[in-house]
């Protein structure tokens, strides 16, 4: 087999620090404006249909998280006042500061922004679907933000085989690796795509503010949030939700750029220990 060469550049990002109190801070990266082809061409390895239709997009210019929302950062931000729901301090079941916080719902995810929002004055929420997945190919068009295939040494997710549901460790002709069974410090790796962004592939699911459609037929084109009605009121919001990223259970084609998931349990209510979030803001820091 081949060798697999992971090419690694040195680039520089724009970014604003939000100071959480307690020496807890909050790495937002500036995803510049522009178009993308959303969605896996139809070639791509290990696909699913409901990655298709490809489609332009266009996105506005926001900020979103360097990392996945960690637990210190949950416990700063769920110290401040309640919004419209009460949130646990500490509901992760892989418990660490820096560790990604997870068992937190889409409603806890959508509090969270709403309590960072009132507190900072700028419009913190969840990424749209469409936001998510331009901000993690950051230009790229393969199936990972590294190139055609990845491995556990650039991400946390199962680099094993799953003899019991068919799954394979490997992705196109990259090898197998390892199955660390439990969330990694965000960072870790020390790699970053080229808008700055870490753990976009693995480590945990994360939640984006779409209702979940089975394919693309009717998407919108404008990089905003798919909704099936136009009510505002997010916490009057039922049924199922799109899950983007891959996670540490997951093997290497779940963690795919264009993989997105709703699964059976992803219900707004619902939460588990493979589910965080990132934040995007809508306009920087001068919002």
């Amino acid at each position: 087999m081949a060798k697999i060469v992971i090419n690694r550049t040195q680039q520089t990002a724009q970014y604003y620090k939000e100071d959480l109190g307690n020496k807890v801070e909050l790495e937002m990266m500036l995803i510049p404006a522009g178009s993308f082809m959303m969605g896996s061409p139809e070639d791509e390895l290990e696909r699913s249909n409901s990655e298709s239709p490809q489609h332009l997009v266009n996105i506005k210019q926001f900020c979103m998280g360097r990392y996945p929302v960690t637990q210190a950062q949950w416990k700063a931000v769920a110290a401040l006042p309640q919004v419209n729901k009460e949130l646990e301090t500490d509901p992760s079941h892989f418990k660490g500061d820096n560790r990604p916080v997870e068992c937190v719902s889409w409603y806890d995810a959508v509090e969270f922004c709403d309590r960072l929002a009132a507190h900072t004055k700028r419009q913190y929420r969840l990424p749209s679907e469409a936001e998510w997945e331009y901000a993690c190919r950051a230009g790229t068009t393969t199936p990972f933000h590294f190139g055609e295939t990845i491995t556990t040494d650039l991400a946390n997710y199962r680099g094993t085989d799953n003899e019991q549901y068919k799954w394979s460790g490997s992705y196109g002709r990259g090898s197998k690796g390892i199955y660390r069974e439990e969330t990694t410090v965000v960072g870790s790796f020390g790699v970053a795509n080229a808008f700055g962004l870490c753990d976009m592939h693995g480590n945990v699911l994360e939640w984006c503010l779409d209702d979940w459609h089975d394919n693309y037929e009717g998407a919108p084109t404008d990089g905003s949030p798919w909704f099936d009605n136009k009510n505002d009121n997010l916490f009057q919001r039922q049924g199922r939700v799109v899950l983007r990223g891959g996670s540490w259970i997951h093997d290497p084609r779940n963690c795919r750029s264009a993989f997105r998931s709703n699964y059976n349990w992803a219900e707004r209510d619902d939460f588990y220990y493979v589910i965080g979030f990132r934040v995007v803001c809508a306009f920087g820091r001068d919002s």
